[in-house]
């Protein structure tokens, strides 16, 4: 279930800046026309589900969210359902449909729409997650942005809830609190979007972090260094090099194709081709997507699921300002009378 503490004035005066300059109705058709391959929505039942990971993505991404926090979420709250037996699902606690959006404080006509509409209901939730995450009470990671997975473990806390239920730690014990609602939400993200071989990056909390008012929890620490982040791959383009993640990944004919062009061990340097595509069976559970590859040396070709590559940053190793360097000199000749050239001091420490 939602806190939906946004109350439906102030949601839509902050819908052009929660998406990021886009007026509103603008970004619900544009979005959602990405998935238009897949068919009209047909009342009262639930799209392929492969149609609904293109809704889900593409939502995301016109808000700026990593797509797998947004799928997270409604995996955690719905399992991707907006129907069940041809109805709308309404949780125990009222939280309705797909994004189990609660706000009884909503006119009819909205609340009606969120029951029927899962375009609207997911485009209610994005907002939500995005609002919670312009708050500036709420922690983040020093130096990461919208792109790092782990930095929105709070935004995603709060569209449950800021409350003591989902502390991150237990405030007697110390130890961690796995039914926190943001904890069950990152095991369905590494789970679902990483097929449980990745694991996420841990906060280092500590009980003197968090302060309880009441039921609610006021945050003491700002902000957080957190080592062996993750970055959605959503946003790999033709032309980036990536590298498998694990051993024996399957360089597939097509988007989760059965065959396979060419098992790669870990480390395989790969280079994007095209954008990312769906599985092409529609009833797939994979909630990742696929990325047309073809290998450094032009030999093998083919899909490979974002779960399993990240994007290959070129590092430059520092200047050893204590170790010498091989002299340059111009070139010598026959009829060179004097050698010139160039040669880093030793600098001793």
């Amino acid at each position: 279930m939602k806190s939906f503490l946004v109350k439906s004035v102030l949601l839509t005066a902050c819908m052009v800046s929660l998406f990021h300059g886009k007026a509103a109705a603008e970004s619900e058709t544009e979005w959602s026309l990405n998935c238009a391959k897949y068919g009209a929505i047909k009342p009262n039942e639930n799209p392929t589900y492969q149609h609904i990971n293109c809704l889900l993505t593409n939502a995301a991404i016109q808000a700026d969210i990593p797509p797998e926090v947004v799928k997270g979420i409604a995996t955690k709250e719905s399992d991707w359902r907006q129907f069940v037996d041809g109805k709308p699902f309404i949780s125990n606690d009222n939280g309705i449909g797909i994004m189990q959006i609660t706000d009884k404080t909503l006119p009819d006509e909205q609340q009606e729409r969120l029951k029927n509409d899962i375009l609207y209901n997911i485009e209610t939730g994005v907002r939500i997650l995005n609002y919670k995450a312009s708050l500036t009470t709420l922690p983040h990671i020093k130096g990461a942005g919208r792109d790092i997975i782990e930095n929105w473990y709070f935004p995603v806390m709060a569209y449950n809830g800021v409350v003591q239920v989902n502390s991150p730690l237990f405030q007697e014990t110390g130890e961690i609190n796995h039914e926190a609602y943001q904890e069950l939400a990152f095991v369905k993200i590494e789970k679902e979007s990483y097929m449980g071989d990745t694991v996420l990056a841990r906060y280092p909390f500590e009980v003197k972090d968090f302060k309880y008012v009441d039921k609610f929890i006021e945050f003491l620490q700002p902000e957080y260094i957190v080592q062996g982040v993750h970055e959605t791959t959503i946003r790999l383009t033709e032309g980036d090099r990536v590298i498998t993640t694990k051993d024996k990944v399957n360089l597939r004919k097509g988007p989760g194709a059965p065959c396979v062009e060419k098992v790669l061990p870990i480390n395989t340097p790969l280079l994007i081709e095209g954008p990312f595509e769906f599985d092409e069976t529609e009833t797939s559970r994979n909630q990742f997507v696929w990325f047309p590859v073809k290998t450094v040396d032009g030999l093998y070709v083919g899909y490979v699921s974002s779960a399993y590559i990240e994007k290959q940053v070129d590092t430059v190793p520092p200047v050893d300002e204590t170790s010498p360097e091989a002299p340059v000199v111009n070139e010598v000749t026959d009829s060179s009378v004097e050698i010139t050239g160039t040669a880093r001091a030793i600098i001793n420490r």
